[in-house]
């Protein structure tokens, strides 16, 4: 008969356990949590607290000297709607990843579908498609500053010696935002390549080999194995190649200044314009604004529709 008060040995140890499980299942719970919580500082300081910071902003005017910051609702939107520099910059930033995204993509593709076959001197090759990217864009748009130059630029070489009339790529506003897009699609196309490279590696040597049994041609075997496995690669840089196409600045600010007339001004210069040389700091966060929910709509249609296109290995 076990005394009154005893606890019997198996009862106990049971306690024990279950006391030990317990202890286990916190620290289990606790420890990922841990492990993320710097990146989360990281990503909360710098990343969700300036985004609803910018959209509280938005809904005041901008302190000005001694008269303090007020709430005006829907002002400065309103005045956004009657802004014809804001459509401007709207309409030449639309052209801009228009023209730049599809082709960046395309020769991307056609450089890693070359660099991935055996040839001699691939890595040199490699090496000399990847090297616009590890440039710093201050260097690139100097660069190209002096391509472009009248009257010593080398485009203004050449033309002269073909016997062609000089010409003011960057002063002319019907040829300015081309060569922004000529610059961009330079300077992106090498970083695209490297992901379609490292997809175009991970496809199986068999599925060409069989493709080649089947009598299919170089083309066939690429529209209709290769591109569909590359699909998850095209989405991924989509994504990234129409966030740098709304987010150039450098390049704007070393060759043209967005102009002539605005011809070259694109969103976000527009907002830094604004914020950092008219001190209008409750409009550029507005204008931050339209440009993020354009950015999250987008992005959002992007994965709705080529997601379901979409080949997972």
């Amino acid at each position: 008969m076990p005394v009154q008060g005893h606890i019997p040995a198996p009862a106990l140890h049971l306690v024990r356990v279950s006391k030990r499980l317990y202890m286990n299942r916190t620290q289990f719970s606790i420890t990922p949590w841990l492990l993320l919580m710097p990146a989360m500082v990281l990503l909360i300081a710098f990343t969700h607290y300036p985004a609803v910071a910018t959209i509280w902003h938005s809904f005041f005017s901008t302190p000005k000297g001694a008269t303090p910051s007020v709430f005006v609702g829907m002002e400065n939107y309103a005045l956004m709607a009657d802004d014809p520099v804001f459509w401007r910059a709207l309409f030449n930033n639309l052209w801009f990843a228009l023209g730049t995204i599809p082709v960046s993509i395309a020769l991307a593709i056609m450089m890693a579908l070359w660099v991935n076959d055996k040839l001699l001197g691939r890595g040199l090759l490699r090496l000399a498609y990847f090297t616009p990217t590890v440039l710093p864009m201050i260097a690139v748009a100097n660069i190209w500053l002096f391509f472009y130059t009248p009257q010593y630029g080398l485009l203004e070489q050449l033309t002269n010696a073909l016997g062609l009339p000089s010409h003011n790529w960057l002063g002319n506003p019907d040829t300015v935002l081309g060569c922004m897009m000529v610059v961009a699609i330079w300077k992106e196309a090498g970083f695209f390549m490297i992901f379609y490279l490292a997809a175009l590696q991970q496809i199986s040597p068999v599925l060409a080999e069989a493709a080649g049994l089947e009598g299919a041609s170089r083309w066939q075997y690429f529209w209709k194995v290769q591109f569909p496995l590359l699909m998850p690669t095209t989405l991924f840089v989509l994504i990234n190649a129409l966030i740098n196409s709304f987010r150039l600045v450098d390049h704007i600010v070393v060759m043209t200044k967005g102009g002539p007339d605005n011809a070259s001004s694109l969103l976000l210069y527009y907002i830094y314009e604004v914020g950092f040389s008219f001190w209008d700091s409750s409009y550029a966060a507005a204008l931050t604004v339209v440009l993020l929910m354009m950015l999250a709509v987008i992005a959002f249609v992007k994965f709705r529709i080529l997601d379901r296109r979409t080949h997972y290995q």
